[in-house]
């Protein structure tokens, strides 16, 4: 049998799900617990960094924004749990077709570029142990929000990954991190509390609201059309009632020249019954 034609050994279509590679097994991780959120604050907060970019960024490609969600860079690895994380290109319902209930850095093929951390008391090791931790893990953008002044006098310090370690950016209120997205604080009300945020804004320092602020900003944009097209439909009966008024004078006016007309005919007609020329009727008598 020529080995060109023969098919013996080559596997059939149904069969080619055994020669990819296998799925690792990932049931000896641990994925949930049962451990609280720190404090009410952080939880807001988190949720004011997810929701956000989900309500009203379009960056034109996939990402996943997340909050208390494993990281594991590989199978014998202890997880660590950033507050929130940013990954873009990739979603997490490809984490569901992978039957992944963490973020696996092999399923993503590479860490989130951006981890930030809310400081809530002085033993969290932001500044060092996860510090540390994050470098090796060669997340791009690391942010330590510290609203209660746990560790310093700095409410919000940024690094960035440089040759496998972290550089610390200038002191500032906004730090540009990845797709134009800036992370700023923002002093206002979230769910009723009134309190500086930490918040999402794009490349122009514009904050990126949440469903309820783009709700609220249309809601008032819709009211201002609607009283500009009530203002514009007032302006428009005005114009009518005014073009109707003008006609109407207009009327009025052919009406007394057809009458006045009338009256120089009549008085033509009897000066000539008496013998009188009347001349030429130009004008008024």
């Amino acid at each position: 049998m020529d080995p060109k034609n023969s098919t013996e050994d080559e596997p059939s279509e149904s069969s080619w799900e055994s020669y990819r590679p296998p799925v690792p097994d990932t049931s000896h991780l641990i994925t949930e617990t049962e451990e609280p959120v720190d404090n009410l604050f952080s939880e807001k907060q988190m949720r004011l960094l997810t929701e956000s970019l989900y309500a009203s960024w379009e960056p034109g490609r996939p990402f996943w924004v997340a909050a208390n969600v494993g990281l594991y860079e590989a199978l014998n690895a202890k997880a660590v749990v950033p507050d929130v994380f940013l990954s873009m290109d990739t979603t997490s319902e490809q984490a569901k077709e992978f039957g992944s209930k963490c973020y696996f850095f092999w399923d993503h093929g590479k860490p989130p570029e951006v981890v930030i951390e809310i400081v809530s008391n002085a033993d969290g090791g932001e500044l060092d142990r996860k510090l540390a931790r994050y470098a090796k893990l060669h997340v791009n953008h690391y942010v330590v929000f510290d609203p209660f002044g746990c560790l310093s006098s700095e409410v919000l310090q940024a690094y960035v990954l440089c040759a496998g370690s972290y550089e610390k950016r200038p002191r500032a209120e906004a730090f540009s991190t990845v797709a134009g997205l800036q992370l700023r604080l923002w002093t206002g009300v979230y769910e009723g509390q009134t309190d500086r945020w930490l918040r999402w804004a794009d490349d122009e320092g514009e904050i990126i609201p949440t469903g309820a602020e783009r709700a609220k900003v249309e809601a008032a944009r819709a009211k201002a059309e609607a009283e500009r097209a009530k203002a514009e439909a007032a302006r428009a009966k005005a114009e009518a009632a005014r073009a109707t008024a003008e006609a109407e004078r207009a009327d009025a006016e052919m009406a007394r020249a057809d009458s006045a007309a009338r009256r120089a005919e009549a008085l033509a007609a009897r000066l000539r019954e008496l013998g009188v020329d009347p001349g030429p009727m130009t004008g008024g008598v």
